[in-house]
Parts: structure tokens; C-alpha cells; sequence
């Protein structure tokens, strides 16, 4: 039986104790006859131990329910206190990232960014870093060492290879999953389409609704259009941002979608990142309270029976 449960049983005992007692005053007036000034000083000095009496016992009540609730070990959610959050970065590797229209190239923008909001998150909260290109991999698993992972990300290096958009995503679902009991953020990054992969970006997003994965998604693209290469005959090829998957992600999932023209842009997006993830309070455990509560009747019961009311014979 969860100690809890006997908290009623103390609430029992102390209202057949306080009844009893009443019994026993009022027979006690039926009886008591006032026949000089003695008695009188009598009943007043008893109406005093009465009083401290009722004191003392008041305290032998507030002690076995502070016990009872250490033992049960009750929680309560403390504003102050919050619980850490999961927190991927899926960053976009494949070959337009090292187009240089951001400076020094998308990707070390990128990079840099994703830094920045690394070393903004909060002590409790686990980050880990995918890459995707023509497929997914992983570059720093999940974990609180921020300074780790901001070393991870500075050794990503771009990739001659198309975009894998819905492959990048589901790892990242799959790593933020992998520690239970707290919220989970993906922050997916990308300039291009999907035209890689065996994950569709549907499919993807409907696994991050299934897993309460939360999708950020940032779109990186200029405002004026970046010429990647050229095809055969010469034609000049153009990066492509495919701006409505990632707003679909994002909806689906319950982020937001953020679109970067420049370094700039990109450095403030993830700076403010932060204030889009929401956090839970946190149960917090008041056994220690209450602990601490029982020592200190303790010793007022003590103080006030062995010293501020001790009779001297």
C-alpha cells in the first residue's frame, strides 16, 4: 500500500482523539463544583497545560503527515524547473551547399548557425547532428555535451550528391526518439528539392507526427538566383528550393518554417530558434521538504516540552 493512502487514516485518528477529549470536558464541568478561589487558580493553571497540550499535539500531527508524505514521495510542477528537451539537427550536405552566395559557402554559414544554437540551448536539454545528401548519416548522436557536438559539426564537409530530404528527417526522428520522456525538435535544414532517398518528405513528416517530433524547417536560397554548373549544351543550372515541402513538414508536424536569404538571416534564425521551443514543467520531488519540515517539529517539540514549559521540581 502506497503510504499515501494512509493519510486519511490520520485524519481518523486525530478527529476520534479531539472527540474523545470533548467527551471528557464536558463530563468533567457536569462534575467539577466551584466552591472556593483555590479551584478557580486551579482551573486557570489547567486551562493553560490545556493549551500547550493542544500545541504539542498539534505538532505530533503536522510530524506523522510530513512522514507520511516523505514516504510517499509525492511530486509537484515547479515554474523554476524545467525539463531538458531533445533537440537534431539535420543539416543539408549535398553539392549546392558549397555555392558561395552566403559567406564563405552555404554550408559553413550553415555550420555556424547550427553552432550558434547549440551553444544557446539549456544544460538539461540532449542535441545530436545528422547529414544527409544522397542518403542520411550520423555525425554527433544525442547527447548533453554541447562543446562535443559543436566539434561534430565543424568537421561536416559537403557532398558532390542530390538531396535526400525525407532519408535526412527520419534519421534525425529516430536519434531525438531515442530518449524518452522529454520533448522532441528537429531542425532540418535545406536548399534544394528531394530527389534522393527511399523516404518521401510525406512520409517522413507522418513519421515525425507518430513520434510527437516537432519540425522546424529552415529554407536557404537567394534572393537572386544562384547558378550551380552548367548541363552539356552550356545552359547554366540554377539551385532550387523547394519552399512548399518544407512549409508542409513544418505544419504537419506543429514547427514553423523559416526561410534565409543571406549568412545574416540564417545567424538570426537559429539565434531565435530557441524561443520556439516550448518546455514543460518539471515534476519535482518535495520528499526533502518534508524531511526537513518533520526536523524542524522535531526539535520544537523538544524546545518547547524540555525547556520554554519545563516545570523545575
Amino acid at each position: 500500500m502506497e503510504p499515501l493512502w494512509l493519510l486519511p487514516l490520520v485524519v481518523v485518528l486525530a478527529a476520534i482523539y479531539f472527540l474523545i477529549k470533548k467527551s471528557k470536558k464536558e463530563k468533567k464541568k457536569a462534575a467539577v463544583k466551584f466552591s472556593n478561589i483555590n479551584l478557580i487558580k486551579m482551573a486557570s493553571a489547567h486551562q493553560k497545560t490545556k493549551r500547550r497540550s493542544k500545541i504539542i499535539l498539534a505538532i505530533d500531527i503536522l510530524l506523522v503527515l510530513s512522514l507520511f508524505l516523505a514516504l510517499a514521495d509525492p511530486h509537484i510542477p515547479l515554474k523554476q524547473t524545467k525539463q531538458g528537451v531533445n533537440v537534431v539537427l539535420a543539416i543539408d550536405i549535398s553539392g549546392s551547399m558549397q555555392a558561395n552566395d552566403y559567406k564563405p559557402t552555404r554550408l559553413e554559414a550553415a555550420k555556424d548557425a547550427a553552432k550558434t544554437l547549440v551553444e544557446s540551448l539549456e544544460n538539461k536539454d540532449f542535441v545530436g547532428v545528422v547529414s544527409f545528401a544522397n542518403g542520411a548519416s550520423t555525425v554527433a548522436y544525442l547527447t548533453p555535451d554541447k562543446e562535443k557536438a559543436v566539434e561534430r559539426i565543424g568537421s561536416i564537409s559537403a557532398n558532390q550528391g542530390a538531396t535526400a530530404i525525407g532519408d535526412g528527417l527520419s534519421l534525425a526522428i529516430d536519434m531525438v526518439s531515442s530518449i524518452p520522456n522529454k520533448k522532441r525538435f528537429v531542425v532540418l535544414l535545406s536548399d534544394g528539392v528531394s530527389n534522393a532517398g527511399v523516404i518521401s518528405t510525406t512520409e517522413a513528416a507522418a513519421f515525425a507526427k507518430s513520434n510527437e517530433v516537432v519540425v522546424f524547417t529552415v529554407g536557404m536560397g537567394s534572393e537572386k538566383p544562384v547558378v550551380l554548373g552548367h548541363d552539356w549544351f552550356g545552359n547554366p543550372q540554377y539551385a532550387q528550393l523547394d519552399e512548399a515541402a518544407l512549409k508542409q513538414i513544418a505544419r504537419d508536424t506543429g514547427g514553423v518554417y523559416f526561410k534565409s536569404v543571406d549568412s545574416g538571416t540564417l545567424t538570426d534564425i537559429y539565434s531565435r530558434l530557441p524561443e520556439n521551443i516550448k518546455r514543460e514543467r518539471e515534476p519535482t520531488s518535495i520528499k526533502d521538504w518534508m524531511i526537513i519540515l518533520g526536523a524542524i517539529l522535531i526539535m520544537s517539540r523538544i524546545y518547547l516540552k524540555e525547556w520554554k514549559w519545563r516545570v523545575l521540581k
